[in-house]
């Protein structure tokens, strides 16, 4: 299976330096831990190993009933040859869960796509998480963690991911099993081995609720040739099953599965009934929260079932843009000077966590304009200082982070740019001093 972890991404892509750069695709340098095959066009989560379980449960079980229970009925009925229907009932039916399962897995579930910067628009400088250096306070640089949102007449708070740097729509959570932001979140599956999302939960569904009626008439069927065989033998149901192990072994064993995929079928029933995925009722239920997706029995059941899949977001076939994948190449080395081999699971330097690098950016500004006020003296005030006070009590977003696809005159920082005003502010305080 080819692996697309960013930092095995990075090892395969062989470019040193400043030597050209080989056209990738969106795969081939994807953030998360999914795991790809067919050259992007099929995307699993990082547990996809996990499917050989589910298909070994699946087909084993239908092997056993073909050869040693359904070969025996195919002569038990009325009809000439009508019981190699009941082989051809097991195969059909199995067949169809395994598609369903291929659905669920192997599909986007409805990743978001991550920006390659945080959202500007909502950059301030926020007295209240103010930082101090030299005995002044001096203001941080901070994100809105929320933002209220209208869904259906009620407000609805939404978060900011620092990992994907956006904020999730309505429904959307972050997965950190698959490291992605994924709109209508369920849950992660270990069985499917992918996340449980707006574009494959129909088809989980179904492979659940398929997969009970499997186990149903597994059961069945191993039932009736037992009934047959104390028929013939004119024994006991425990002879019957002595002639028959199989039959007793695949009666138990459906019996306990059943329990499971019928137990999973029937809350996910309740679930679609009332509009609610498994992680929204969770935290609903602990939160006391009020479910403001529901539009009645009927329109959810309308909503899951005989609503358009809606085409993924993401091309992940499609070639990633040069100054993207130098950005994403040099982020993930660290500027030449680390190397992520070590630890492959580590996050690459544009996801970062937000608060730290807009202190970071913060202090770096503060430690010049203290500077400037050492050299001036106690009494004296630079022309950067005046910028920030001013910047403060007018209550704007001071200008200085740019994102690099607006500015190329700017100096890089892992994954942010510092603008040329400032860095003008700073050559001019060092040549004061």
């Amino acid at each position: 299976m080819e692996g697309s972890k960013e930092s095995g991404a990075v090892r395969a892509a062989g470019v040193k330096g400043d030597r050209s750069y080989m056209a990738k695709r969106v795969y081939q340098l994807w953030k998360g831990s999914n795991r790809f095959i067919l050259g992007g066009r099929l995307i699993f989560g990082p547990d996809a190993k996990s499917l050989i379980i589910t298909l070994a449960l699946i087909v084993v079980p239908v092997v056993i009933f073909c050869v040693f229970v359904a070969w025996h009925l195919r002569h038990e009925f009325s009809l000439h040859d009508a019981g190699y229907s009941v082989m051809a009932v097991a195969i059909c039916f199995t067949i169809y869960v395994l598609v369903l399962l291929f659905l669920t897995s192997a599909r986007d579930p409805g990743i978001i796509p991550r920006n390659l910067h945080p959202p500007e628009e909502v950059l301030r400088y926020d007295p209240s998480a103010s930082v101090e250096i030299g005995g002044r306070q001096t203001p941080s640089l901070q994100f809105p963690r929320m933002k209220d949102v209208m869904v259906n007449g009620v407000i609805v708070r939404v978060k900011y991911c620092d990992t994907c740097m956006l904020y999730r729509p309505p429904r959307c959570s972050h997965c950190s099993i698959c490291n992605n932001c994924v709109e209508r979140f369920d849950h992660h599956c270990p069985w499917v081995g992918q996340c449980i999302g707006l574009r494959n939960y129909r088809f989980f569904f179904m492979f659940v609720s398929s997969s009970a009626l499997l186990c149903i008439y597994v059961f069945t069927m191993s039932a009736y040739y037992i009934k047959v065989l104390m028929r013939e033998n004119k024994g006991t149901v425990w002879k019957a099953m002595k002639d028959s192990p199989a039959s007793a072994a695949l009666m138990a064993y459906c019996f306990i599965s059943l329990w499971f995929v019928g137990g999973l079928t029937t809350f996910h029933l309740y679930l679609i009934g009332i509009n609610q995925t498994t992680y929204e009722n969770f935290r609903n239920r602990a939160d006391n929260r009020f479910n403001a997706y529901s539009r009645g029995c009927i329109s959810n059941f309308l909503e899951v079932f005989c609503t358009e899949v809606k085409p993924s977001k993401n091309n992940f076939r499609a070639f990633v843009q040069e100054g993207i994948q130098k950005s994403v190449l040099h982020s993930e080395r660290g500027g030449d000077s680390e190397d992520v081999s070590d630890n492959p699971r580590s996050k690459v330097q544009d996801d970062l966590d937000i608060g730290e690098d807009l202190l970071k950016i913060s202090q770096r500004r503060n430690v010049d304009l203290e500077e400037d006020l050492a050299g001036r003296g106690s009494n004296g005030r630079s022309l950067a200082a005046e910028e920030v006070d001013s910047a403060i009590s007018s209550g704007h977003r001071a200008p200085t982070i740019r994102s690099e696809n607006r500015h190329a005159g700017s100096v890089r920082s892992g994954s942010w740019e510092i603008a040329s005003d400032v860095l003008a502010n700073s050559t001019g305080t060092d040549s004061r001093n």
